[in-house]
């Protein structure tokens, strides 16, 4: 079997391969002060809550936007699960091309995710991931990637809005039943679900009009991407195993 790990701001994801068919997924929290240790007995308790073992485990790959934790969730890998596992780093293949200012700059999430989606669904592709910071991702006809946007998170936005404030609550972020609330709690998550649905609609016009083509697929992935999509019909794809089936992936062709 082959563990994926895909190491976010707020969360890290797992997932299990058994060949090319997935096994299990799940997510823990990410707090940069645990140690290996503690991140090794959290990952074996859960494996072994779902029928697996350390030793089942024959090689995994790890992509972290937290650079803080990667010696840490490497270590874990090598101590617990007796594997030596890629890190998404510059030198390994991942087969796209990628035409930036900078390319050491684009997150190792945004390279996976752009990986599985022109493997998956073809070029040109604009890929949303609704994590912590909410991610548009741009690969054109050719399967290069050519930039995108980055704007604030929808958790991130709704902790800025309680925090600043002192007198509003937090909320479950959900759709209410319409966009004009009448109360406090429906006022802020029309707010959110439908001003984060807006944005997106606007942006996806933008980059299809700066791509000079409407006849582009539009995915996302992410936490947030059903409620979000299920207000937008500019987004024409949910794919909530985006990032770990294209870590995956890339494990292969490596």
């Amino acid at each position: 079997m082959i563990i994926c790990i895909d190491v976010g701001n707020t969360n890290i994801k797992y997932a299990l391969f058994k060949g090319d068919k997935l096994a299990i997924s799940f997510r823990v929290a990410t707090e940069q002060k645990r140690t290996s240790d503690e991140y090794g007995g959290q990952l074996i308790s859960i494996m072994r809550n779902n029928g697996y073992r350390p030793e089942d485990i024959d090689g995994g790959i790890i992509s972290s936007v937290v650079p803080s934790l990667d010696y840490t969730i490497d270590r874990m890998c090598r101590t617990y699960l007796k594997i030596k596992p890629l890190m998404l780093a510059p030198g390994l293949k991942t087969g796209l091309n990628i035409r930036v200012d900078n390319a050491k700059e684009v997150g190792a999430d945004r390279v996976v995710n752009n990986v599985a989606a022109v493997r998956k669904y073809g070029a040109p592709v604009i890929v949303i991931d609704f994590g912590t910071a909410t991610t548009f991702n741009v690969v054109d006809g050719n399967g290069t990637f050519i930039g995108g946007i980055i704007a604030p998170g929808i958790k991130g936005s709704l902790d800025s809005l309680v925090n600043g404030t002192a007198k509003l609550p937090r909320v479950e972020i959900e759709r209410p039943a319409k966009v004009i609330g009448t109360n406090t709690v429906t006022n802020m998550q029309a707010g959110i679900v439908y001003g984060f649905a807006g944005l997106v609609e606007y942006i996806v016009k933008k980059i299809k009009h700066e791509l000079k083509s409407e006849n582009v697929r539009t995915v996302a992935t992410g936490g947030f991407s059903e409620i979000i999509a299920a207000e937008t019909p500019c987004i024409d794809k949910v794919d909530k195993l985006l990032t770990l089936e294209g870590l995956k992936y890339l494990y292969d062709i490596n």
